[in-house]
């Protein structure tokens, strides 16, 4: 698979980073973008209430979740994003949704899979193992975005990341090919 682009999306859902980083890609306007940012936002936050009674999971005591958080050491929830929108796929692109436990969302767009079809007929593991290989992507793309984004003294919270470094980082590991 081939990363068409990145886009970084803020806690209330505005557009802070926007790289395609596929050339032959066309090219939206600054406000399609910001209305697709909006838009991926929203359908998110409103696919996080849509589950089925027996799926609800109690909602734990703040102690009970702090307690647990000091001893393990770690959250419980490594991704916070285990309710909403994770992967949109089409015949000509797919889309992932990845959020930080700060909010933070990455929403990458790749090649649709070699096999598409058959990724649609129902086989769950070519479509675990295309998920795994970009979630690897997605935390090398964090991994950027905190080395060079938030230890940045130039950087404020929330705003566009004007980064050459991080723009960098970003384009040379999208030029290469992800797993599947």
């Amino acid at each position: 698979m081939q990363i068409y682009s990145l886009y970084i999306l803020n806690k209330a859902g505005g557009l802070i980073y926007q790289n395609d980083l596929n050339p032959g890609l066309a090219r939206l306007s600054a406000n399609d973008y910001l209305v697709l940012a909006g838009t991926l936002h929203g359908v998110h936050a409103i696919s996080t209430r849509i589950r089925a009674a027996d799926l609800m999971v109690p909602k734990d005591d703040t102690d009970s979740v702090n307690s647990e958080i000091l001893l393990s050491g770690r959250a419980r929830l490594p991704n916070t994003n285990t309710l909403g929108l994770q992967h949109v796929d089409t015949d000509l692109f797919s889309l992932y949704v990845f959020q930080t436990l700060t909010g933070l969302k990455f929403v990458i767009v790749t090649s649709p899979p070699k096999h598409a079809a058959n990724a649609r007929s129902g086989s769950q593991g070519e479509l675990s193992r295309q998920f795994d290989a970009v979630g690897s992507a997605y935390k090398q793309f964090y991994q950027y975005y905190c080395d060079y984004v938030m230890k940045n003294p130039f950087y404020a919270l929330d705003m566009p990341i004007k980064c050459a470094m991080f723009d960098g980082k970003v384009k040379a590991m999208a030029s290469v090919q992800i797993g599947a």
